[in-house]
Formats: C-alpha cells, sequence, structure tokens
C-alpha cells in the first residue's frame, strides 16, 4: 500500500477568506506541511513581493496552533482536520487507489451502495457519473444486446440505464462481472 503514496499527500489552493484577496496553496508531503502565500493587493509597497512560504515538519505542525488557525481559516475545519490525520500518519488509501481499480471494486456492489458510495467525496461522484462505469452497469444487466449498444451509443450509457433499466422487475439489476470488460 506504501506504493500507493506518491511525494505529495496532498494539495489544495484557494482564495484567503475576505477581505483579503490573497492567494494561499497548501501542499502537504511525505516529510512537511508547505503553506505558501501570494499577497493581492493594489498597494505599490506590495507589488512584486516574493511569496511567503512556511514549511514545517508534520510533528511541528501538530504543535503549531498559529499555523493550524492559518489552515483552518484559509481552507476550511475539513481541511485542517484531513491535514492532521495526513500528519498523524493516517491516509486515506481508498482515495488513492488508480481508477481502474477502484471502478472494478464499484462493480461488485449493489447499485445503491455505489450511489451511497458516490456521496462520500468528488472521486466516487465523478467516477460514479462517467461513462466508463454506466457502460459496464448496463452491460452486466439482464436483457442487454446489441440494440441497447446502438441505443447507449447515442443516448448515452447513464440515459439507457435510466431508460431500460432502472425500473425493470429483476431484484438484481446491478449484476457485477468486475473483471469482464
Amino acid at each position: 500500500m506504501a506504493s500507493l503514496l506518491g511525494d505529495r499527500l496532498f494539495e489544495i489552493s484557494g482564495q484567503g477568506p475576505p477581505p483579503q484577496k490573497d492567494f494561499f496553496q497548501l501542499v502537504i508531503t511525505k516529510n512537511e506541511v508547505i503553506l505558501t502565500s501570494w499577497r493581492i493587493s493594489l498597494r505599490l509597497e506590495c507589488r512584486g513581493l516574493p511569496p511567503n512560504q512556511q514549511k514545517t515538519s508534520h510533528q511541528d505542525f501538530q504543535n503549531d496552533k498559529t499555523l493550524q488557525y492559518e489552515v483552518g481559516a484559509v481552507f476550511g475545519q475539513r481541511i485542517l482536520d484531513y491535514t492532521a490525520a495526513l500528519c498523524q500518519g493516517k491516509f486515506d488509501y481508498l482515495e488513492r487507489l488508480p481508477d481502474d481499480i477502484m471502478l472494478r471494486i464499484m462493480y461488485c456492489l449493489e447499485l445503491k451502495d455505489t450511489a451511497l458510495l458516490a456521496q462520500t467525496s468528488r472521486r466516487f461522484k465523478t467516477l460514479f457519473s462517467s461513462e466508463k462505469f454506466w457502460e459496464q452497469t448496463v452491460r452486466n444487466c439482464a436483457g442487454f444486446n446489441r440494440d441497447i449498444e446502438d441505443i447507449a451509443s447515442a443516448m448515452g450509457w447513464k440515459s439507457t440505464f435510466l431508460t431500460f433499466f432502472h425500473n425493470s422487475d429483476d431484484k438484481k439489476q446491478h449484476q457485477p462481472h468486475p473483471f469482464d470488460y
């Protein structure tokens, strides 16, 4: 599992809270937390200022209340909690799986469970909404044939599923064959 961890564990960027217009980037590597800020101002004395960068080890971040406050103020409590978890070595390996492996796992779930999983993160929502997921779902439905494939090519796989299979009488609408694609 350790091979799933790249050099950068997490990265996010965005504008700071009002009234400032400063821009921030938070990078968490295997060893450091790096918060970089760019001052955005119309004042002449602020023009050309280099970005401010704060680097700290994971252990030091856990003890640095000022840096934690700044991360929380800019990116919110959820990102602060996630940063603290990464600094404690609590990695979310499921989020780091490659898309093709994650899709195989999703194919093994009941459709209702896959829909619940899609509510847990943007990545799972994107995978759940992908044509690749819906194509495999339709292909594994009872009653799939060449005509349905032609319709899906024109309508899209998700629309085809919702039109032809969603309200079918089959109790098992999603019959997964995770390695058959």
